[in-house]
């Protein structure tokens, strides 16, 4: 057995080292019997000969200790410590240890050591003696503009790639160790990389994309993956991507699509967030990458993407700003929407089985836009082909109201048909809405009307028709029950979530603002009344009284056939309404002037 030692870049070989210990025990005793030192050059024949003949242990650095050194001993089955205290020797070192069915893996390691120069660099620029605290102490330094530029000078880049490409001939060994290194370094990268032209441009001279993405892709393929390595080595991507299109271009050669789909299906939050910026970042300026995503072999990294956030959330908004670009301003949101559909569908499934459902990534892709047109109400435009599309989902969605039951929650439910439901008609109501916040345009084929020629009032006042009454003129209805009523109550439909009366009204409310023959559809349809029983309070529908007058106003506003209609309404009588009547009070109608009254009960 030969173990090589390492102290302040001055290898210590040791001989003679007795290993007594079985592959299944806990403990091993180790004794140092000889210690010499040798030249690298020697160190490194004696290695090699020394993997023909029995194991290798490599060296590792460890934390220093107060009081002697720390080895530590990794034989792949078993793993334990053992500290020995020197009261006369100070200084730390450790040492991992490869049984002899290893060693074809590991002996590429000691093919490819770290070199003395590149750690005298890093022990100099940090003025200390240990890796793991030199990388931290750069990490740090490399936080300001200033520390950036003095170690771009100090060419500290450069070193910290070398120390990266001689860990990944061992990344197959997926030590803690080698991790934690590979951590530390790409950390350091990142900061490097962070807004510095030298460091950008020298990261790409030495290949470092390359080299980086290599190490992504073995540690996705792992079966262990260590996740804060991959989030750190494509923060480092990132950074890098931000600094032109030769770069962008590197990466994405490098990765799409199959490096972006592995990273995607690791499945976490803290990866697939810096994975969407680097995504969007390649892909800013080069249209014909968006739309590579949403076709081809693009959609799957988009799918992967879709699924994770969706089950694990998303802490950025590089994916808003990946839907917003891909779905509307590229318009691709028919081809990755119709793609969503069958992502989970195994197999040798017949596909046009599920033609009349949607996914759970569908709703949450029209969750997320919707998300994006509230908060961006007057930055994204929507492109009149996309508005029809999204009406046509919700079409479709709408049968879902005949087997719904009253829902209890607001959206998200929880039930995709029902999202889907409710995000397409919360998508149609800003969309609506960007025209009155814009002011109207003088167009007779804008968003809007494109919308109103497909329908789109028609439809809403049957879904206001069809729907069970606001609970307070339900209540006030009871009183019919068993007249004409009652009959017609049995088959309206409830509302499938808490608000839909709502939205229903705020869509048909930003419609008629403004536009007078859409005003002119509600009183042709004789909807006027209807919408002016909207401007009630509802339990199941918050803000539906303000939506409603809201309504109210845009349907009257500059259109004297309608104010005439609602100025000849007359009050033909009255209902009690619990509550009034619990209160020993009831309403009347004045006959003078045809005015409602409340007046006590006798």
């Amino acid at each position: 057995m030969v173990v090589c030692l390492r102290y302040n870049n001055v290898f210590l070989f040791c001989y003679a080292l007795s290993l007594p210990f079985e592959v299944d025990s806990a403990v091993a005793l180790l004794l140092l019997s000889v210690v010499s030192f040798d030249s690298l050059h020697t160190v490194r024949q004696k290695i090699r000969k020394a993997a023909t003949d029995g194991s290798v242990v490599q060296i590792l650095r460890l934390p220093e200790t107060d009081n002697g050194v720390f080895f530590q001993l990794d034989c792949r089955v078993f793993e334990f410590f053992i500290k020995i205290k020197f009261s006369f020797l100070k200084f730390q070192f450790s040492f991992v240890l490869f049984p002899n069915q290893a060693m074809d893996g590991d002996t590429a390691f000691l093919e490819h050591p770290i070199s003395e120069d590149t750690l005298q660099l890093l022990f100099e620029a940090s003025n200390s003696s240990n890796l793991e605290k030199s990388l931290e102490i750069l990490i740090q330094n490399a936080k300001s503009d200033y520390g950036r530029l003095e170690l771009a000078s100090k060419r500290i880049l450069p070193a910290v790639l070398n120390i990266v490409n001689s860990l990944t001939d061992t990344s197959q060994s997926h030590h803690y160790q080698h991790n934690h290194i590979l951590s530390l370094c790409f950390k350091l990268l990142r900061n490097l990389c962070a807004g510095e032209a030298a460091n950008q441009v020298s990261f790409l001279e030495l290949n470092g994309v390359a080299v980086t993405c290599t190490v992504l892709k073995l540690e996705a393929a792992s079966s262990s993956p260590d996740h804060v390595l991959v989030r750190w080595g494509l923060q480092v991507l990132a950074n890098v991507s931000l600094s032109g299109k030769q770069h962008q271009h590197a990466i994405w050669e490098e990765l799409y699509p199959l490096g972006f789909v592995s990273f995607a299906r690791l499945g976490t939050k803290e990866t697939c967030d810096p994975l969407c910026m680097v995504i969007y970042t390649c892909c800013d300026g080069n249209s014909e990458w968006f739309k590579k995503l949403s076709c081809d072999d693009g959609w799957l990294v988009m799918a992967e993407i879709m699924k994770t956030a969706s089950s694990a959330s998303f802490g950025e908004d590089w994916l808003k700003l990946l839907l917003s670009r891909i779905c509307l301003e590229e318009s691709q949101l028919p081809v990755l929407f119709s793609k969503l559909q069958f992502v989970d569908v195994p197999k040798g499934e017949v596909t046009e089985s599920k033609d009349d459902h949607f996914s759970f990534e569908q709703a949450f892709l029209l969750r997320i836009l919707s998300e994006i047109l509230n908060e961006r109400l007057r930055d994204v435009t929507v492109p009149k082909d996309i508005a029809l599309f999204i009406f046509g989902i919700f079409k479709k969605s709408i049968g879902i109201l005949d087997h719904a039951i009253r829902g209890k929650s607001g959206l998200p439910c929880g039930i995709v048909g029902i999202d889907v439901l409710g995000y397409s008609l919360t998508l149609l109501r800003d969309i609506c809405a960007q025209v009155g916040e814009r002011g109207i345009i003088e167009d007779s084929n804008d968003v809007v009307d494109v919308l109103l020629s497909y329908g789109l009032i028609e439809l809403l006042l049957y879904l206001l028709v069809a729907l069970e009454p606001p609970t307070i003129m339900s209540k006030g209805l009871k009183q019919f029950e068993n007249q004409d009523g009652a009959t017609a109550s049995c088959s309206l439909k409830p509302s499938p979530y808490r608000g839909f009366r709502r939205d229903v009204v705020a869509l048909i409310g930003n419609c008629v603002y403004r536009r007078k023959h859409a005003q002119d559809e509600i009183r042709h349809r004789n909807a006027i009344l209807l919408l002016l029983q909207q401007c009630v309070t509802d339990e199941d529908n918050p803000f539906l009284r303000e939506w409603g007058i809201w309504c109210v106003r845009n349907m009257l506003e500059g259109n004297d056939e309608n104010q005439k209609v609602v100025a000849e309404l007359e009050i033909q009588g009255s209902a009690d309404v619990p509550e009034i009547t619990a209160l020993g009070l009831r309403v009347e109608v004045d006959q003078r002037t045809r005015r409602a009254k409340l007046v006590n009960i006798p």
